[in-house]
């Protein structure tokens, strides 16, 4: 009896305590020291030179132990990284809430601006829409254009901002709304104009062949004015930066288990892979010490 109660008050411990047990641990990287003082600051130039990403520490990070991590250590890491290959089809994506926020989407500040059906996003915990809503992105490279993976539309049809039903394509074997359509090339990233950035541009998404008003405006000029930018963390797995009308919101991550079979032993190896921006003026360290 008192072995079954003893049992049981660390069965419920561990419940309490959130299951820390099972959490991911931060990657095993270097990290410039952060200083609550902008001006003591290092520049991204100089964390870099001081604390190089190498292909062996690249490996080390995933999309689970990112959220161990504080948004101060996200923006290293972002910053240490070079744009890579632009993606080429379906990735899984999450939304990547740093260690010590509430995974709560500060709408209302962000859009306080903004008029329009897109009010009615105010509120929304995106902790919740990642969930049941966003999936991931799918490129297609050849056009520069890509689509973004929704499997539950229902909250969206709840606030009204669904006309009809879109049409479902086949994504990795499953049916899936591919809906929010965006242009994609190379451009300057708003947090480290260093070297550019994969931008995924919503601002002109009504002249993308399949849009659908209903809902695909919402990212778009006359909606909430996304902007997201990403850089490839190690083949098949990037690290992104959502922006609304130009103020940042949140990270995200993106990861093709396919691409990261295949072409992570060679990259582990090199550090080589095909670079469709601008690197910048600073070289980036790329052989294992």
């Amino acid at each position: 009896m008192r072995a079954s109660l003893w049992i049981a008050c660390v069965v419920l411990s561990v419940l309490v305590a959130g299951c820390d047990w099972f959490k991911p641990r931060p990657p095993d990287i270097k990290f410039a020291p952060d200083n609550a003082d902008y001006r003591l600051k290092m520049d991204l130039a100089e964390v870099e030179y001081k604390y190089p990403l190498l292909p062996a520490d690249l490996a080390k990070i995933t999309p689970e132990n990112l959220a161990a991590l504080g948004q101060e250590q996200i923006d290293q890491i972002y910053a240490r990284l070079s744009a890579g290959p632009i993606p080429n089809g379906p990735f899984d994506g999450g939304i990547l809430f740093p260690r010590g926020t509430s995974g709560k989407f500060r709408a209302a500040e962000i859009m306080g601006g903004l008029t329009g059906a897109a009010l009615h996003l105010k509120g929304i915990e995106l902790d919740a829409v990642g969930e049941t809503l966003w999936q991931g992105k799918v490129f297609f490279r050849e056009e520069r254009v890509l689509r973004n993976r929704i499997d539950d539309l229902s909250a969206l049809k709840k606030l009204g901002l669904v006309e009809g039903e879109p049409k479902k394509l086949s994504v990795n074997g499953k049916d899936a709304w591919l809906l929010f359509p965006a242009k994609l090339y190379c451009g300057q990233s708003l947090f480290d104009s260093r070297r550019e950035s994969i931008i995924i541009d919503y601002f002109f998404t009504e002249e993308i062949p399949g849009y659908q008003e209903k809902p695909d405006f919402l990212a778009g000029r006359r909606g909430i004015r996304v902007r997201d930018e990403i850089r490839m963390v190690r083949p098949g797995f990037y690290l992104g930066r959502a922006y609304l009308d130009r103020v940042f919101g949140l990270n995200f991550t993106l990861y093709n288990k396919a691409i990261a079979e295949k072409d992570g032993a060679a990259f582990l190896q090199t550090g080589q892979v095909n670079e469709d921006c601008w690197t910048g003026t600073q070289a980036r360290a790329y052989a294992n010490r």
